[in-house]
């Protein structure tokens, strides 16, 4: 199944493929969670199969995830402030928020280098980078400089994977073999515990 997926996106126009890898890696710091993660896994896979460069690839999704953080980024440096000081979200509260300021302030664009590896606060930290606004040519450099490890790392799992698609194709298979037997077992189980009771309430 695998294999005729990635064997379809094969067919695909290489242009388009790079367009739609870096749409994903453009919006995963505005709108989370988005699935650029596994999108670029698959997408890296074609690269064994010569269908698109490691290089282009690397580079366009790193700039195109760059780009999406400081759209982020704008975002609160010019609403941020009005946001989170308004008083409106009872759940922030103001101790919090001098905490997080001291701690940006102090580790802003540490922060930033090692976002692409905390899944889950890319949009958060891309956010307050704009609300403490910090200086927008390294913060951009930075985030480019992270999604380029990051996807480095990506695009080498998804080189393996294109030159394991059978294996792994093989033991996809066999999981879904073995998770479908546990299904049907327990649902005669249920439907003999569900027919033994039926009898006993008679």
């Amino acid at each position: 199944m695998l294999q005729d997926i990635i064997t379809y996106i094969s067919t695909l126009d290489p242009a388009l493929i790079y367009v739609v890898l870096c749409f994903f890696a453009f919006i995963e710091n505005i709108l989370p969670p988005s699935p650029s993660d596994f999108v670029l896994i698959v997408g890296a896979t074609l690269i064994s199969n010569s269908t698109i460069g490691f290089v282009p690839i690397l580079i366009l999704t790193s700039i195109a995830s760059g780009l999406g953080f400081i759209v982020m980024y704008l975002i609160g440096e010019y609403f941020g402030e009005k946001i989170l000081r308004s008083g409106k979200l009872k759940f922030i509260k103001a101790e919090s928020l001098e905490k997080a300021d001291k701690f940006f302030h102090k580790y802003g664009y540490k922060i930033i280098i090692i976002n692409r590896f905390l899944p889950g606060t890319r949009a958060v930290v891309s956010f307050f980078s704009g609300v403490h606004k910090l200086k927008p040519v390294p913060t951009f450099t930075y985030a480019a400089l992270s999604s380029l490890l990051w996807n480095s790392l990506l695009i080498f799992l998804g080189i393996q994977l294109g030159n394991n698609l059978e294996l792994i194709d093989k033991y996809l298979k066999e999981y879904s073999q073995i998770i479908f037997g546990i299904l049907a077992l327990t649902a005669f189980v249920f439907l003999v515990k569900f027919i033994l009771n039926k009898k006993k309430n008679k």
